[in-house]
């Protein structure tokens, strides 16, 4: 111990800075030359891995530090030269033996012989009070080699006074902590909190994002007064919300160490650096100490052109439903960022028509300017002879995980122009209310193309006057959520003829708590009790769910139970099983329905025994701790027993965020004249109608219309088939996380997740007058794919985990009536298919000459089929009284 001091009595107020001196930092002694050892260590693993088994690699060396120069005027301000020697680079994990990706390699081999000789050339850094005021290297040099110095020089940066405060480093500009001791300084850096410019998104939904942790603490070791070593680590842990078997986690270390100290150069004399700097080395120039952006080359990878054509077997048509064409969208969006619009427009052209609304599924997902570019230039909205192609690019737009203000300004565009398909030209502004409402969740309402698009929303619906053009801005407004359109709902709503009124409530319900004011309560009641005019079923129910849903008051909810008895027999049957579903199902309004069901009034035996086959239930998918998925579904009959509306929805929560995952809603008017039937109050003049309506991962779809008049209807049911009508086809991109992250250490991590799904939604609905029996039926088909990427790059070589888990999955719904006679016979039935889960993990660590060691497990699973009830009355007789059908894979349901 006595050496020891001896040793360090030449480091007072050194980089072995004394706690008890003057310095505010790190001050070095004159004429000294410090030896030190230096080494940064990184490891990569799943979340929960163990640190031995993680990959990575190590980078050590020795460090020489002297003192250049110091101010005459102050000792605080110092010029310091710092130089890296003798670098190795090894594996963190030693189990590796012969199975070393640097094992018989030297050095030079590994880092590249003009890598390590700028990885050696010295830097220069200039601290006044402790802190980095510049950093000097040669401008030529390669930008990830600068930025190993740079984590370097960042260690000599500190203070010896507790305190918070401000620093720029090679994390950029940080808040950091010092908490001073008498054998320690410790740094804590908030990485959350520092400013550096990187690329990188995530999603606008929670439900599909990522949720991280950073932590970034140096510990500053100080023996008999002296500072002997510094000890950084830093961590960084994601896991993906919606699936957190998707984990990921980096440890990055640094260690420095003071071997000892000899005699070293005189110092330069000088009253100014700068002077002092030109001196040394002309070639000297101050470059930011915060990390800079490099990107590795490719060796040997394919062009767009070639990789394209090694994956399009995969995204036949046929092959849609499988998680290898998902999987292979994936990686094809990942190489079309990094591509220009000449390559991707080249694509597109030579193409052929089986292959390429995937590929323009593909293209738009990628979400680049050049992306965007060539797709715009591709498409030829005038033309009629590429609808699908179009309306694909529109899902894929609507669908967008990070869409900017361009997208939205070409859809402006678009709009203003003119269309060969009245179809594509309501679909081109349905979308623009959903990049609306996008962009204004991530804090762009005040966008210039933002502002533009809701004065076209609201101001189109404002002056529409045909009943096409009043839907469409209805179904954008949907979508946008616009605060400032409440008013012009309620009017359409309150007034208008059936179909609006019925779409103007049903944007009213998508509408969050605190937007349900009086004014809105006001008038969903005068909707619901017909004060002013009489409506039709489906928009007086949808006026009662929004009500019920968003803490309805005691009278609210007496009144509404009042009414049942008053009501249409099948709207009496369908308003007593929403009230019944929010009890069993313990939805927030179920206390305050508890509290009016104590009046005998409103509870009792006349009002609670209403007979009828209209029903509403809301059940489980699944259940955690942390999250949950649920389903519901509502059917409202006519009094006649046709159906009049089915709703399915399903929802995913996570926390206090909720996304909905899909709303399937069918429904039909007007067919009462086919069977001699009365038509309910309200409804006697309404054309006959059917149709298919789809909100997909919180975007209102263009809906689909099965028929649309009594001619209409006639031509089609003597010329229909059972087939189903496909409402959706796709590949989607939902989750989307890429962030780059300087580690302090100077290396580069990044952080890649991507979720996608092949979606087939269809639906058919058969009539039967000879048997007297209608027949629904909604099929959804998908295959899903969910893949991380984590990775630490030093330029020369790289570690790295990829994670993923896919399944392929369908979920059927088919509901029977037989109206033959009263009550009629329903059989309800929603099922779900056994389907395959699969998980993978690779673990990598690879050179830049192409030397790798890949570690690869699979998991593989099959998840049983389920039947879901769909009715608190389910008898379980659909088997009995109707033949299995074939399509499904197992029946549940009931009559009742």
């Amino acid at each position: 111990m006595i050496l020891l001091a001896v040793l360090f009595l030449c480091f007072i107020s050194s980089y072995s800075a004394s706690v008890k001196g003057h310095t505010t930092g790190l001050s070095l002694n004159n004429d000294r030359l410090y030896k030190l050892t230096y080494s940064t260590e990184v490891f990569v693993n799943q979340g929960k891995g163990k640190l031995q088994d993680s990959v990575g690699y190590r980078i050590s060396s020795n460090v020489d530090v002297v003192l250049l120069w110091r101010n005459p005027d102050g000792d605080d301000d110092q010029l310091i030269q710092i130089t890296i020697k003798d670098v190795n680079v090894e594996n963190v994990n030693q189990k590796r033996g012969e199975k070393s990706i640097f094992k018989g390699k030297n050095p030079t081999k590994i880092v590249r012989k003009e890598n390590l000789e700028a990885l050696q050339r010295p830097v220069l850094l200039h601290l006044v009070h402790g802190k980095v005021k510049n950093f000097y290297s040669y401008e030529n040099e390669p930008v990830a080699i600068q930025n190993i110095k740079r984590g370097l020089a960042s260690l000599f940066q500190m203070q010896l006074s507790s305190g918070t405060t401000n620093e720029v480093d090679i994390s950029g500009d940080c808040k950091v902590t010092y908490q001073g001791h008498q054998d320690k300084v410790i740094k804590v850096k908030a990485l959350d909190s520092c400013k550096i410019e990187r690329p990188g998104f995530t999603a606008i939904n929670q439900v599909l994002g990522v949720t991280s942790k950073a932590s970034s603490v140096t510990t500053y070791k100080i023996e008999d007064s002296f500072v002997i070593a510094v000890v950084a680590e830093e961590t960084h842990a994601f896991g993906l919300n919606f699936l957190r078997t998707i984990t990921g986690k980096i440890v990055s270390k640094q260690k420095l160490e003071l071997k000892t100290t000899d005699a070293g150069p005189r110092l330069m004399s000088g009253k100014h650096v700068e002077a002092i700097i030109k001196a040394v080395d002309s070639k000297y120039k101050a470059l930011p100490i915060e990390g800079q952006v490099f990107q590795s080359e490719c060796k040997g990878c394919p062009s767009l052109s070639e990789h394209w054509q090694s994956i399009r077997k995969h995204l036949q048509p046929d092959n849609l439903s499988k998680a290898e064409s998902v999987r292979n969208f994936l990686v094809f969006i990942q190489h079309l960022r990094t591509a220009k619009k000449d390559e991707i427009l080249q694509l597109l052209k030579t193409e052929n028509k089986d292959v390429l609304p995937q590929l323009v599924d593909t293209v738009t997902s990628a979400q680049t300017p050049d992306s965007l570019d060539a797709i715009l230039d591709f498409l030829d909205f005038k033309s009629d002879s590429n609808v699908i192609l179009q309306e694909r690019f529109l899902y894929a737009c609507g669908f967008a995980s990070h869409p900017d203000e361009e997208l939205l300004r070409a859809l402006i565009s678009k709009f203003k122009g003119s269309f060969a398909s009245n179809d594509i030209r309501e679909s081109v502004m349905i979308i623009i209310g959903a990049l609306v409402r996008k962009l204004c969740q991530s804090d762009g309402c005040k966008l210039k193309g933002v502002v533009e698009a809701k004065k076209l929303i609201l101001g189109g619906l404002e002056k529409a006057e045909k009943k096409e053009d009043i839907m469409m801005y209805l179904l954008a407004l949907k979508n946008a959520l616009l605060p400032e359109g409440i008013p012009l709902l309620l009017k359409y709503a309150e007034t208008g003829e059936g179909p609006i009124s019925h779409l103007a409530t049903t944007a009213l319900q998508r509408y969050d708590v605190p937007f349900i004011t009086d004014e809105v309560r006001k008038t969903l009641n005068r909707i619901y009790h017909q004060n002013r005019k009489v409506h039709e079923k489906t928009v007086r129910t949808t006026a009662a769910a929004i009500i019920l849903n968003n803490n309805p008051s005691y009278m609210e909810v007496k009144n509404i139970l009042l009414s049942i008895g008053e009501l249409p027999k099948e709207m009496n049957k369908y308003m007593l099983s929403t009230v019944q579903d929010i009890l069993h199902f313990e939805m927030p309004a179920s206390k305050m329905i508890r509290r009016v069901l104590k009046e005998m009034v409103a509870h009792n035996y006349d009002r609670f025994a209403k007979s009828g086959s209209s029903s509403a239930y809301t059940g489980y998918i699944g259940r955690t701790p942390h999250s949950a998925s649920t389903y519901s579904l509502d059917i409202l009959y006519s009094g006649s027993g046709i159906l009049r509306r089915s709703n399915l929805n399903i929802f995913q929560y996570i926390g206090k965020s909720q996304l909905h995952g899909s709303q399937v809603v069918i429904e039909a008017q007007g067919l009462e004249t086919l069977i001699a039937a009365t038509p309910d109050e309200g409804e006697e003049n309404l054309d006959s109608f059917a149709g298919l309506s789809v909100i997909l991962f919180d975007v209102q779809l263009r809906p689909v219309t099965f028929f649309n008049g009594y001619s209409d209807l006639m031509s089609k049911m003597l010329s229909a088939s059972s087939d189903p009508v496909s409402v959706v086809k796709a590949l989607a991109l939902l989750i989307d996380h890429s962030q780059e992250m300087q580690l302090q250490s100077g290396l580069k991590a990044n952080i890649d997740i991507k979720g996608a799904l092949a979606i087939d939604i269809s639906g058919a609905m058969e009539f039967s007058l000879w048997y007297r029996e209608s027949k629904t039926r909604v099929k959804n088909l998908l295959a899903v794919v969910i893949a991380g990427d984590i990775t630490v790059d030093s330029s020369f070589v790289k570690a790295g985990l990829e994670i993923s888990a896919e399944t392929e999955a369908s979920m059927e719904f088919i509901s029977t009536v037989q109206f033959s006679q009263y009550p009629f016979l329903v059989c309800l039935q929603m099922d779900r298919a056994e389907a395959p889960y699969r998980q993978f993990e690779t673990k990598y660590e690879r050179l830049s000459t192409g030397k790798g060691y890949v570690l690869r497990k699979r998991k593989e699973m099959m998840v049983a089929g389920s039947e879901f009830p769909l009715h608190q009355e389910n008898a379980n007789m659909c088997k009995v009284v109707f033949p299995p059908q074939p399509e499904s894979a197992s029946t549940g349901g009931g009559w009742f």
